[in-house]
C-alpha cells in the first residue's frame, strides 16, 4: 500500500508517518509513505529525520491547493491521510484568510483529485472544535456543528465538503475528530510546549482569565493509532471521535506543569482572554463509536504521557529553540 500523508512534517502527521514506517499499525505493515507538506512555519523536516533514509518514505514539498500536484500524488496513492491544515485559533483570529484557503479549498482540491483515481480510502483528520462548546456531557458524532472561531469554522467547512464528496460521489472518505493533542515535536505555540519551554527557561506562562476552560487531553500516539484504525476499517461517509479521556481546566493543567518543572505560582501571568467568543468553555467527545466499531481506547496514561513529554522538551532544546525564536505568538 502507498499512503499519501498531507501535512506529514507537522506534529501529528509526522508521528503517524514515523509509526507507519516502524510497522506499528496492524494491517499497514510494509506500507510506503509519501509526505506532501508546504513546510510553513509548523512544518519541520527535522520531525522526519528518523525515517528519512527509509526506502519506504519520500517527501514532496508543495501546496494542497495545487490541483496539478495533488492530481499527480493522489493518482499514485492507494490511500490519503489528510492532516494538512492551519490549526491555531489565535492565528485565525489575527487573520482568517489562510485558514479558509488551506483548510477548505485545500481539502476540496484533494477530494477532487481523489475522484479521478481508484483510491481505496481517504481519511480526513479534523477536530472536536467544530462542535463548538458543551457545558456538560459529551458530543457524539451526530452533534450539529457550531464552530466559534475562524479556525474551527474552516475545519467544519472542510468536514462538510468531505462528507458531500462521500455522499454525492461515493468517495471512500472517513472523518476523525480529535480532542487536544500533546506529545513530542509539537510546535511551541501550543499550550503545553509553550508553557513547558517557558517554565524550564525561568519565564512566566500566560493563563487566560481564571483558566476555567476545560479540554480533553489526547496523547499524539493514541490519536495516530485511532487514525490508523479508521484507515483500516472505518466506514465511508462516517465520522469518528477520538478522545483521550482526561479533562482538565487550563488552570489545573498549568499547575501540573508548574509542579513538574519545579516552579511555583509566581510563574503564572494572568491575562485577559484575547479570543472573546472564540475561546470555547469546554470540549468533550464521546468515543463510543470508534471503541465499539474499531476497538479504540486511549492507551497512554495522562500522567505518564505528560511526564515523558516534559522530559522530551528538556532533552531537545536544539529542536524547539529555533522554532520558538521565530514564532509570532510567543510570550
Amino acid at each position: 500500500m502507498r499512503i499519501l500523508v498531507t501535512g506529514g512534517a507537522g506534529f501529528i502527521g509526522s508521528a503517524f508517518v514515523r509509526n507507519v514506517i516502524a510497522d506499528a499499525y496492524p494491517g499497514l505493515e510494509g506500507a510506503e509513505v509519501v509526505v506532501l507538506d508546504k513546510l510553513t512555519y509548523a512544518g519541520n523536516l527535522a520531525n522526519l529525520e528518523s525515517v528519512a533514509d527509509s526506502d519506504r518514505y519520500s517527501f514532496e514539498q508543495g501546496d494542497i491547493c495545487d490541483p496539478e500536484l495533488t492530481a499527480k500524488l493522489v493518482g499514485n496513492a492507494d490511500a490519503v491521510v489528510h492532516f494538512a491544515a492551519e490549526s491555531h485559533v489565535d492565528r485565525s483570529i489575527l487573520g482568517g484568510a489562510d485558514f479558509v484557503m488551506t483548510n477548505v479549498l485545500g481539502t476540496q482540491t484533494l477530494l477532487q483529485a481523489a475522484l479521478n483515481t481508484k483510491l481505496q480510502k481517504f481519511v480526513h483528520v479534523s477536530t472536536d472544535e467544530v462542535y463548538g462548546s458543551i457545558d456538560e456531557g459529551s458530543w457524539d458524532e451526530q452533534q450539529p456543528l457550531q464552530p466559534n472561531s475562524p479556525y474551527s469554522a474552516s475545519k467544519a467547512g472542510s468536514d462538510l465538503i468531505a462528507l458531500a464528496y462521500a455522499r454525492t460521489h461515493g468517495l471512500p472518505v472517513s472523518i476523525t475528530r480529535c480532542s487536544n493533542n500533546y506529545g513530542p515535536y509539537q510546535f511551541p505555540e501550543k499550550v503545553i510546549p509553550l508553557f513547558v519551554t517557558n517554565l524550564i527557561d525561568g519565564r512566566s506562562v500566560p493563563l487566560y482569565g481564571e483558566g476555567a476552560n476545560v479540554r480533553d487531553w489526547l496523547h499524539v500516539e493514541d490519536h495516530c493509532r485511532g487514525i490508523a484504525l479508521v484507515l483500516g476499517g472505518g466506514r465511508p461517509g462516517e465520522v469518528y471521535n477520538i478522545g483521550g479521556g482526561t479533562e482538565l481546566t487550563n488552570a489545573e493543567l498549568t499547575y501540573r506543569l508548574i509542579e513538574a518543572t519545579g516552579r511555583d505560582e509566581s510563574s503564572i501571568e494572568r491575562i485577559p482572554d484575547p479570543r472573546g467568543g472564540g475561546h470555547d468553555k469546554r470540549y468533550s467527545v464521546d468515543i463510543s463509536k470508534i471503541h465499539d466499531e474499531l476497538g479504540y481506547s486511549p492507551q497512554v496514561p495522562f500522567e505518564q504521557g505528560l511526564t515523558d513529554t516534559i522530559a522530551w522538551y528538556v532533552d531537545h532544546r536544539d529542536w524547539w529553540e529555533p522554532l520558538k525564536a521565530r514564532s509570532v505568538i510567543d510570550r
